[in-house]
């Protein structure tokens, strides 16, 4: 019987790689330390799916060059449907509002923090 794996969608900069903040649309920065070994170990049960806004050919040389593209089946710009965001830019809801506008005024990225 055929079981077919969960899908997450994993950010690019700030997640798998070392952004600090300072886009260059022409260079991706370098993997973060441990980003392959995990994202390995993740393959085993998830199939994982690259979210990123950059352009999809210079993602695809990133992924060749940090020998990844074997562990990430796809890259998309689009929120697809998955089971599970992976994103360094997101605050998680928790289904009350009262507090979600100060989260979002206060918000920093973990590198800024």
């Amino acid at each position: 019987m055929f079981d077919k794996k969960k899908v997450i969608l994993i950010d690019l900069d700030g997640v798998l790689n070392q952004y600090t903040g300072n886009f260059d649309k022409d260079y991706i920065p370098s993997i973060k330390e441990g980003a392959r070994e995990f994202l390995i170990e993740l393959s085993k049960t998830y199939t994982i799916k690259l979210f990123t806004t950059r352009n999809k050919i210079l993602a695809t040389k990133w992924l060749i060059e940090n020998e990844l593209d074997n562990i990430v089946c796809d890259i998309t710009n689009i929120k697809e449907l998955s089971w599970l965001y992976i994103d360094d830019r997101c605050i998680k809801f928790d289904g009350d509002y009262s507090n979600l506008e100060t989260q979002i005024r206060n918000f920093k990225p973990w590198h800024r923090q």
